[in-house]
């Protein structure tokens, strides 16, 4: 035996040995070591083979253990190890590294179609693709690493000691795993795609040294990939642990928010491309965070979802947005009417109609100014019957009904009809680009000719440049909003606005659209 190859056994033997016995014995270590150089190959082999008693005492009642601790129990669904099992296996890993100079890392996958599959296909649908993705997860991974199941659609992987375990590699290994999940899923004679979310911890990078942190981190990293998903990837770092604590300190404030009148609504205008009049104002919400400045709904909306407030966060956006819209008719300044978002939750409310009445009396309003926005996939999903009894009946009070975000969700023409929809709203993905980019127009010239033939009138959202807003007005879009009209302004700043826009009116040539 070579004395290059003697040393490789010495360290297999002595990371096997580290697995086993608990931290405070791993000062036994060196003594194999100094064996090997005080009394050569055969006394180091002595004892080792003197030590395998202790060991395995050790061992047996390590293993005795193990099963509660490590939470070392088998998936129904899958098969697979549980979160517990991951975190041992990054513990072991840890522990080789110490002696081998090797490291380790833990990847966080979550499945992004899983609720859809769900709806879509049934439990046992939806059980199948758990079971196949984990199938395919372990399939690209090496004999060595782990690959375990948590809570809902994600999977934990603990990967076994590598001499190169860097940001470069895990990126590798995650594309890797996105790979083998897309690949189409077979039910019964269909076929289905999803797309995963990842997220990873490097051993050298985890807020601790130990198996709970890193799989702790990297679920971190998932969950900032999934926000920034379908199908990101994001490594941790210490600025995605701020974010998340930021998110969670703003959940734990956001009641206090509601309640102390820092959540306040700004308002959009929304133009005719005929005329260039402003036809509305759509309501959005904005927090004047006393410490953070003026926050977007992207930045503190999972939050109110987090704690539930979403149907407290509509009634103080419906108040402020009626009462607004009385102070600019008492101003005289013949705004037409406003619209607002009502969430999936403010529609399951049975006492909505009685709310909506009673804040239209209050403010001395008609129904028709008001127009409720309702997301498309909420219309496409409204298999609730108080949500079709709600907006049935808000329909029948005299209010406008706005698909929201059209083109972002499966709204069947059925499903339009049956909820009385006026108009669409679409969504900005369609939008962007619309004046360079050829196939762009030819998927809203589809739309529109759609809208046309249901009799709907349109509005597209996010529209950013002058070049995007005369093309919707040639294509025949007959409302546009966005920046390059006005960003969104406190109530008290639509007045000024308002002079000056109609003011501009006077003075220039209005954009036609194009003529059939």
């Amino acid at each position: 035996m070579t004395k290059d190859r003697f040393i490789d056994a010495i360290q297999t033997a002595a990371s096997e040995v580290s697995q086993l016995l608990r931290r405070e014995f791993l000062t036994l270590v060196p003594a194999f070591w100094l064996a090997w150089l005080w009394f050569g190959p055969k006394g180091a082999v002595v004892l080792v083979l003197a030590g395998l008693p202790l060991v395995w005492t050790l061992a047996a009642r390590r293993a005795d253990r193990a099963p509660a601790a490590a939470g070392d129990w088998h998936d129904e669904v899958t098969g697979l190890p549980g979160r517990g099992a991951a975190i041992l296996a990054l513990d072991q890993a840890l522990e080789t590294g110490r002696v081998t100079g090797k490291s380790t890392a833990g990847l966080v996958l979550c499945l992004d179609d899983a609720q859809r599959v769900l709806s879509e296909f049934g439990q046992a649908a939806h059980d199948l693709v758990l079971r196949k993705a984990g199938e395919r997860l372990a399939g690209v991974l090496r004999d060595q690493d782990l690959v375990a199941r948590l809570e809902g659609a994600r999977f934990a992987v603990a990967l076994a000691p590598a001499r190169r375990t860097d940001l470069e590699t895990l990126i590798q290994i995650a594309a890797r795993l996105q790979a083998a999940l897309h690949e189409p899923f077979s039910i019964d004679a269909m076929t289905t795609y999803v797309s995963a979310s990842v997220g990873f911890c490097l051993a050298s990078r985890a807020p601790d040294r130990s198996g709970a942190a890193i799989l702790a981190a990297a679920e971190l990293a998932m969950d900032d990939a999934w926000r920034n998903g379908p199908g990101a990837i994001r490594a941790y770092s210490v600025e995605v642990a701020r974010a998340a604590a930021d998110r969670d300190s703003l959940r734990e404030e956001v009641e206090a928010a509601l309640d102390g009148g820092e959540i306040i609504a700004h308002f959009q205008p929304q133009i005719s491309t005929d005329t260039g009049a402003v036809t509305g104002f759509e309501a959005l919400a904005r927090w004047q965070h006393p410490g953070r400045g003026l926050l977007t709904p992207a930045e503190f909306l999972p939050a109110i979802m987090a704690a539930g407030l979403s149907g407290r966060l509509g009634e103080v956006m419906l108040g402020q947005s009626l009462g607004a819209l009385r102070g600019w008719d008492r101003a005289g300044l013949a705004v037409p009417g406003i619209g607002v978002n009502f969430s999936r939750d403010e529609l399951r409310n049975p006492g909505l109609e009685a709310r909506l009445k009673w804040e239209l009396d209050r403010f001395e309003l008609a129904p028709g100014r008001l127009t409720v926005e309702i997301l498309e996939t909420v219309i496409a999903e409204a298999d609730n019957d108080m949500i079709v009894h709600n907006i049935a009946t808000l329909a029948r009070l005299g209010c406008g009904i706005d698909l929201d975000d059209f083109g972002t969700g499966h709204a069947s023409i059925a499903a339009i009809r049956r909820f009385a929809v006026k108009r669409i709203k679409i969504d900005r993905s369609f939008v962007s680009r619309i004046d360079t980019d050829p196939a762009q127009q030819k998927m809203l010239a589809a739309i529109l000719s759609l809208a046309e033939r249901l009799d709907l009138a349109t509005l597209a959202e996010g529209v950013e440049t002058i070049g995007e807003h005369a093309m919707l007005a040639q294509l025949g879009c007959t409302h546009v909003q966005g920046f390059v009209i006005a960003r969104p302004m406190p109530a008290e700043a639509v007045a000024g606005w308002l002079e000056q826009h109609r003011a501009k009116l006077a003075a220039t040539p209005r954009v036609n659209r194009k003529a059939g």
